[in-house]
């Protein structure tokens, strides 16, 4: 790496603006500050459609797992013998409680690092809310959550286009709005929203070259990350 400012994953998780026990604490399944809200549909409604069969939700960046401890407990009381698989990974691992049932698991990992112990078993729901803000490779990782996907499932994520950069720095967006576009990969400018539908493949012709810390704010107007690559 040429530029001093531009972080590997390990250095970069060990900053500040990345590691922190804040982001993702208070946001539940409904309600005024949701999952709902953000995404603009309700994940529960959407597993719970796709019943009687088996559904899993991947919740990356889980924050402290609040909506997946409200989705497991609406589960149990709601729809009890469903066959309902919930797992949450976050890098610091601060969750809201234990889970109480065999259906929720809650992980501490890398983002980057982590894949499914049964990648035969894709999910009907992967999410990322607001999460990517603090990825170093958000193209691969989109990439990687994309491919997780049974047909018709649904990846849904927030994402800045203005956070991918050049090595010099400047905005890569129209590359990667191109690309979504060719992926069939729709992005909602007022929600900063991606989403998918299984299987989808995106694909983008670039090289990660690292990530940035200091960057300062980003449409959250909390302190984010952004990320460089050759294109």
């Amino acid at each position: 790496m040429t530029d001093p400012r531009l972080l590997a994953h390990a250095a970069l998780e060990q900053s500040s603006v990345v590691a922190n026990n804040a982001m993702n604490r208070e946001r539940g399944l409904s309600g005024v500050n949701s999952y709902t809200r953000d995404l603009g549909f309700d994940p529960f409604a959407l597993l719970s459609s796709r019943l009687p069969a088996a559904v899993s939700w991947v919740d990356v960046c889980c924050g402290s797992g609040r909506a997946l401890l409200e989705a497991e407990a609406r589960f149990a009381a709601e729809l009890p013998d469903a066959d309902v698989t919930l797992l949450g990974i976050d890098l610091v691992g601060y969750f809201q409680s234990s889970p109480r049932t065999s259906r929720l698991r809650l992980r501490t990992a890398s983002a980057h690092d982590w894949h499914p112990a049964h990648p035969a078993h894709p999910a009907d729901l992967v999410t990322c809310v607001h999460g990517l803000h603090y990825i170093g490779d958000k193209l691969a990782l989109l990439t990687t959550m994309a491919g997780w996907l049974t047909p018709g499932g649904t990846l849904a994520a927030h994402f800045d286009p203005g956070s991918i950069r050049h090595r010099d720095g400047s905005s890569a967006a129209r590359h990667v709005l191109a690309e979504f576009r060719g992926a069939g990969v729709e992005y909602d400018s007022r929600r900063h929203l991606v989403t998918a539908r299984g299987p989808a493949a995106p694909r983008f012709p670039a090289t990660y070259l690292g990530a940035d810390d200091t960057a300062g704010p980003g449409y959250t107007g909390q302190p984010a990350v952004t990320s460089h690559y050759d294109w």
